[in-house]
């Protein structure tokens, strides 16, 4: 009677049983980021155990609150994309400590929650052109693919060409392609946890052949020490990291609302062209960034592979209780986890031939809607291109938004069609202009 009152499960068509297979399946399909995200932050020097335990338990609270708030089926969790702009980019590339990269986390999902009782989202959704939204998911799919082929050593460096094919023949690369060829398999048979499943195989070989090293199975989850509550706010601020904050907030943005659109329509959710309960989502996704980012991982969003537990057949909040209850099971596997996510270390390279294929698997996904960007309207298909290009070749998830935004508002004027693009993207593309004349030598 109590699930009733909460979930309203009759009235939205379904059963108990239904929602517990729904949640299940959903865990499966996106559990990878269990095991990916430590990998991700710790190369950004954070402590592995730490960001598993908080990706766990921000993921957990996300989930619940989108069920308990919202009623949906939707599973959140620590966003692919993010995760890489924290790390390779902020961290690494920019050189900023990951204190303040978590601030600046924080203060996105600060805004982000301030956004979810205001208009002004709707501005800022409504303001971005449909092929630039596409093309940056694409952009940030290319990136993860193509950190994906260098993880699992088929792409490598090379003088002259900066990148060019490894070694195919040797252990680890095997390893990847066949844990690569089995996920596409399982995939393309309809096989919901096809990446859960070839990662299974990946340490099925990897492990008696030596290319995986056994850690055990389970244990008590890792402590949060290392990580939780060492943002650094101030930092983020001090540190002129304005750019950076609004990346992760537009991604977030972004990312919310292309999953809740899908997955609305996909479940019948959507009435009248919206989506009720819209606001409730926002703030769950708003808060689990927020809660992230005070635990000690990146941002925290709504994920397009809680389609497959609609698909299995939830509807309700119901199934979201399951796949938090199995996020906070899976701190009890750590062991387990670093077994997947450890490296294999071949000269002064390491490299993840177990999780690398689920990185380009993913980034395959997010290729999706470039049947929706307009290629026969030269204004349109050239901030595009430009867009997706640009962030894997720069390794930069802001220099594609820079190069979409900026020559999106070009091409609009010289053809006397200024009035197609919103003026917050003038406003943006202007302040990209500024950043290049002044903060680039």
């Amino acid at each position: 009677m109590g699930l009733q009152r909460i979930f309203k499960i009759r009235e939205n068509g379904t059963t108990p049983g239904r929602e517990v297979v729904g949640g299940v399946t959903t865990f499966a399909t996106l559990s990878y980021i269990v095991f990916v995200q430590p990998a991700v932050l710790s190369a950004a020097g954070m402590d592995f155990g730490s960001v598993m335990t908080a990706t766990c338990l921000s993921s957990a609270l996300a989930t619940f609150l989108m069920g308990v708030l919202a009623n949906y089926p939707i599973a959140l969790a620590p966003a692919m994309g993010h995760n890489f702009f924290f790390a390779h980019t902020v961290v690494l590339a920019m050189g900023v400590p990951w204190e303040a990269a978590l601030g600046a986390v924080f203060i996105s999902g600060a805004v982000f929650i301030l956004v979810s009782f205001v208009g002004l989202r709707e501005k800022l959704i409504n303001g971005v052109p449909e092929c630039l939204k596409h093309s940056i998911a694409i952009g940030i799919g290319l990136l993860i693919a193509l950190v994906g082929l260098e993880w699992a050593g088929i792409v490598v460096q090379q003088p002259g060409t900066l990148i060019g094919l490894g070694d195919i023949k040797s252990p680890p690369v095997l390893l990847s392609l066949a844990v690569l060829g089995t996920t596409c398999v399982l995939m393309s048979l309809g096989v919901r946890a096809a990446i859960l499943a070839g990662i299974a195989v990946g340490v099925a070989i990897g492990i008696p052949t030596g290319l995986v090293e056994y850690r055990g199975l389970v244990s008590l989850p890792p402590s949060m020490a290392p990580t939780l509550f060492k943002l650094d706010i101030p930092g983020a601020l001090s540190t002129g990291l304005f750019t950076v904050i609004f990346v992760f907030f537009f991604l977030d943005l972004f990312d919310t609302v292309g999953t809740l659109i899908g997955i609305g329509e996909e479940g019948g959710f959507i009435r009248d062209g919206k989506l009720p309960r819209a606001r409730r989502a926002f703030l769950a996704d708003a808060v689990g960034t927020v809660a992230g980012s005070l635990m000690g991982t990146s941002t925290i969003t709504s994920y397009i592979e809680s389609a497959t537990g609609v698909a299995a057949g939830a509807r309700t909040g119901l199934s979201n209780m399951v796949t938090a209850f199995l996020f906070v099971a899976a701190l009890f596997f750590s062991p387990l986890v670093e077994t997947i996510g450890g490296g294999y270390r071949v000269g002064d390279t390491v490299l993840y031939p177990v999780i690398a294929p689920a990185l380009v698997v993913v980034g395959s996904l997010m290729f999706r809607g470039a049947r929706r960007i307009g290629w026969d309207d030269p204004t349109e298909a050239i901030p595009a291109f430009l867009t997706l290009v640009t962030m894997p070749v720069t390794f930069s998830i802001t220099e594609g938004i820079a190069f979409g935004f900026i020559s999106y508002s070009l091409l609009k004027l010289v053809t006397r069609r200024l009035n197609e693009a919103h003026p917050i993207i003038h406003a943006f593309s202007v302040l990209f202009v500024l950043r290049y004349i002044f903060l680039r030598g």
